[in-house]
């Protein structure tokens, strides 16, 4: 058990701070436009759908650069598409409208990421969000592979992701109903085989071989920084139990760690999973674009409150890891004692 001594605000004092917080990121969001709530985040993901054919018919080239090039715009419209798109859809984050947020989940988790929907909303919004960095709920426990030494899993692991993802997502198919199974197997289906048909028809691929070992190389493109974003922005900071986890405010400040923004990562993950991750984690529902206009407003509140508010580089966190493997992602997190909060 970690000692730490937050603020002096116990339960009522803490619910108070993130009422005042709460009414000035929604004074922001009421401020902003159509365009900075949503239509920045959908004409980025639109741009990645029409970018889709230059990079399918780069793949024609026998120009090393050209197919190089065709590479790269698969790789990252893949991941546009599957991290952010899945992410923001998930949260509800790209439309007001119901039926269109739950065609959209479809869409991007189920087509795109060959992933479950149900279990998409199951362990990132309900777990992960509700418990952030409770141990044994949202504490990112399901990144750790304690078998595999550091530089297997930092350098190697990653790239069995695209391999793994749908594997995974059929596995627990078996918990899910009939009708459920079959809708997501077809939709899965229906995303991996479009790739590969395209690889064929379009790019002119001549054998089923090197068809699947393009899909591997675009689908596995920025596998590496995916997963090290997973574990740089929980993993390492307070962890709590289920019976004394702190006030929310309190919980999202110390658990969690924005990362400097970086254009790639940044146009592919989105800000809420980059530099804005403590935003994202007060305001799940805000867009990426909205999570990057409240950050002044988000982080100015939690420093004249004198709480936490974490960040730090990429590769800062990449040497702490590969330094304390052993302590962060094999052996049992500590969990953290907040004094005077409970």
């Amino acid at each position: 058990m970690e000692p730490v001594r937050g603020a002096s605000q116990g339960g009522g004092g803490a619910e108070a701070l993130l009422r005042e917080l709460e009414a000035l990121v929604q004074g922001a969001v009421t401020a902003s436009s159509w365009w900075e709530r949503r239509g920045v985040d959908c004409a980025i993901l639109a741009l990645s759908l029409l970018a889709l054919p230059a990079g399918f018919l780069c793949l024609r080239s026998e120009n090393v650069l050209v197919f190089a090039i065709g590479i790269t715009i698969l790789g990252v419209c893949h991941y546009t598409l599957t991290v952010k798109g899945s992410h923001l859809a998930t949260h509800g984050a790209l439309t007001e409208s119901k039926r269109w947020s739950k065609i959209w989940v479809l869409f991007f988790v189920e087509v795109c990421t060959a992933f479950t929907a149900e279990y998409a909303k199951q362990g990132h919004v309900k777990m992960h969000h509700g418990y952030t960095n409770v141990v044994g709920l949202g504490d990112s426990s399901t990144w750790r592979l304690p078998c595999l030494n550091r530089y297997v899993y930092m350098f190697l692991a990653p790239l069995s992701l695209p391999i793994i993802t749908p594997l995974v997502a059929v596995e627990r198919l078996r918990k899910v109903e009939l009708r459920t199974a079959l809708r997501t197997l077809a939709l899965i289906s229906l995303g991996l085989y479009s790739h590969y048909w395209l690889l064929l028809n379009v790019s002119g691929f001549k054998s089923p071989s090197s068809a699947l070992v393009c899909m591997f190389l675009t689908r596995s493109l920025l596998a590496h920084p995916y997963l090290h974003v997973n574990i740089f922005q929980h993993i390492g900071l307070p962890m709590f139990s289920r019976d004394t986890k702190p006030r929310r405010i309190h919980m999202m400040s110390l658990g969690v760690l924005n990362l400097p923004r970086l254009p790639v990562l940044d146009w592919a993950f989105g800000h809420s999973l980059i530099s804005c991750h403590v935003e994202h984690h007060l305001f799940p529902k805000l867009s990426d674009n909205m999570c990057l206009k409240v950050k002044p407003v988000v982080s100015q509140f939690l420093h004249e409150k004198q709480l936490p508010y974490n960040e730090d580089s990429y590769l800062s966190r990449l040497r702490l890891f590969l330094s304390r493997y052993e302590e962060l992602m094999v052996q049992a997190p500590p969990i953290t004692e907040l004094v005077g909060l409970q």
